[in-house]
């Protein structure tokens, strides 16, 4: 085992270091520091179509990802526009078969899945890389939904909100949908992950 000691002092130290640790006998707390190594944000190239509100996503990270849909909703003011990201670059794909915001999106970028939206019909598709095919409906017909999976075989969409929040979930396997215990609490307008 290695480390060090761990000093005794009144007040904290103005500035430590990472991984310092020290016990503060004023207060009686043992306190430690630790950098946030995850890095910080950056600016990064504009997707090529800009878009209200209520686009879907899809990605491993942040080389590699989906935005589709989106737009103003109600659904005549939506997109069916699908941009890929490479890291360095938006670049539009092949578009959704149809137009909506506010949809659950799940996958990554080369084999995702899309459902619902503001049309409130569980219409649901799923993208191969390429394109997208219409798939079996989704049972959680709202919008605002949330979604989270590794791809298109094997992704949940969640909550949504016909007219309020719901706990819907619904599980997609690549061929059916099986409907899930509820969530603890309804929401909406939320987000998912991979």
């Amino acid at each position: 085992i290695r480390g060090t000691h761990i000093k005794t002092v009144t007040t904290d130290p103005p500035a430590p270091v990472n991984g310092q640790m020290w016990y503060n006998s004023t207060t009686q707390v043992m306190k430690g520091f630790t950098s946030n190594p995850a890095g910080s944000w950056s600016t990064a190239a504009n997707m090529n179509t800009a878009r209200h509100s209520g686009i879907a996503s899809a990605g491993a990270n942040a080389e590699a990802a989906l935005g589709f849909g989106g737009g103003p909703p109600p659904a005549p003011g939506a997109v069916a526009i699908t941009e890929s990201w490479n890291g360095s670059a938006w670049t539009e794909v092949a578009d959704l078969n149809t137009a909506r915001a506010l949809a659950g999106g799940a996958g990554n970028y080369t084999s995702a899945i899309a459902a619902g939206g503001d049309q409130y019909s569980g219409n649901a598709e799923s993208w191969n890389g390429s394109s997208w095919t219409n798939i079996t409906t989704s049972p959680n017909t709202g919008h605002t939904q949330q979604g989270a999976g590794s791809d298109n075989e094997d992704a949940i969409i969640f909550g949504g909100s016909p007219y309020a929040s719901n706990n819907n979930a619904d599980y997609w396997n690549g061929s059916s949908w099986t409907e899930l215990a509820n969530l603890n609490t309804a929401r909406q307008v939320g987000g998912g992950s991979g």
